[in-house]
C-alpha cells in the first residue's frame, strides 16, 4: 500500500481522520497476514514501512512507529501524509 492520506478535511476533525487511517492500516495488515506463506513452519509476514509528508521525504520506520508518528502529525498541523506499507515473507 502506497497512499497519501488527507489529515485536514472539511467534514472530519483531524483526530478522527487519524483514527480512520490507523483503522485502515490495521485492516491492511490483517488482510496481508491471512495470505499463504511459502513455508508456514519457518516464515512469517513482516512489513517494510515508510512515513513522511510526501513520498520524497518519507523515511523508513516500523509498522508500530506509524501510530505514534500519526499522533504527532495532528500536533504539527499537517494537511496530508504519505504512508507506504509493503508486506514481505521473512524467515524466522
Amino acid at each position: 500500500m502506497k497512499k497519501v492520506f488527507q489529515i485536514q478535511q472539511e467534514r472530519i476533525k483531524p483526530d478522527r481522520a487519524v483514527d480512520a487511517i490507523k483503522n485502515e492500516l490495521r485492516k491492511y495488515a490483517k488482510r496481508e497476514k491471512k495470505k499463504e506463506l511459502p513455508n508456514k513452519k519457518t516464515m512469517y509476514w513482516d512489513f517494510d514501512c515508510k512515513f513522511g509528508k510526501t513520498a520524497d521525504l518519507a523515511n523508513k520506520c516500523t509498522f508500530e512507529e506509524i501510530s505514534t508518528k500519526l499522533n504527532a502529525v495532528v500536533e504539527d498541523n499537517w494537511k496530508e501524509c504519505y504512508i507506504e506499507v509493503i508486506a514481505k515473507a521473512v524467515d524466522k
